[in-house]
């Protein structure tokens, strides 16, 4: 599993079919989340810990200090197979690391689950599957890497 985290100012998702719908979050994270084909529970579990602990959010001083709970954060969620691209064997990307869409789906929810029991607070996510449209404003620029 691969989870981008951008710090964000406010950030929305929208199906590209549906461009006026958009699921939207204030100040937090935006999370791009790839589901490897190898990844178990386990691998679920201890990355939604991760990204609840991790001190990204700006303290008292403007250092980053708080994790998403301690700053009252929100988080918006979106699945993106294409993070496992693997080039080995030219420059058009194949995607066999990617778990199966019928694998990936319930691996996906349980992250979001795991990371809502975390936070304590819902985790909107984008639409699983179907092209979209993610808007952020990205606060700093931050942005990590979690594997």
């Amino acid at each position: 599993m691969v989870v981008v985290v951008q710090r964000v100012r406010e950030a929305s998702v929208c199906r590209k079919a549906e461009p006026n719908s958009p699921v939207s979050i204030g100040r937090g994270y935006v999370l791009l989340v790839g589901v490897a084909a190898e990844d178990t529970e386990s691998d679920v579990r201890r990355l939604a810990t991760q990204v609840s602990k991790v001190r990204l959010m700006e303290d008292d001083q403007g250092r980053m200090g708080l994790s998403l709970r301690e700053a009252g954060a929100e988080v918006l969620a979106v699945s993106q197979f294409t993070l496992l691209a693997d080039f080995a064997k030219g420059n058009r990307p194949s995607f066999h690391k990617a778990a199966r869409s019928d694998a990936a789906r319930p691996l996906f929810d349980l992250f979001v689950r795991e990371l809502e029991r975390e936070i304590g607070r819902s985790v909107p996510t984008g639409f699983f599957g179907e092209d979209m449209e993610v808007r952020l404003s990205n606060d700093g620029p931050v942005t990590v890497v979690l594997y």
